[in-house]
């Protein structure tokens, strides 16, 4: 005899193992992806749950700083 199929309850949830830190490259991505505007869903929430806060502000203010230096280098180098 084989046993009863149980239907799924979505009460009962199974237990979710804990996120791990996010290491630089994944930080740097979600910064990266964030300044070009396209995110994936699931991609978003295994961020918010891995990526530590302080550390994209550090690192999107940096980013910002290059790109700006690096227009500022172009456009000087251009009217030169």
């Amino acid at each position: 005899m084989t046993e009863p199929v149980r239907p799924h309850h979505p009460a009962v949830e199974e237990p979710t193992p804990p996120p791990t830190k996010a290491t630089f490259g994944q930080t740097l991505a979600a910064v990266a992806w964030s300044f070009f505007g396209v995110r994936k869903g699931g991609d978003m929430r295994r961020d918010a749950v891995s990526i530590n806060p302080v550390h994209v502000i550090l690192m999107g203010v940096g980013v910002a700083a290059l790109i700006v230096v690096g227009l500022l280098l172009l456009v000087r180098t251009i009217v030169s």
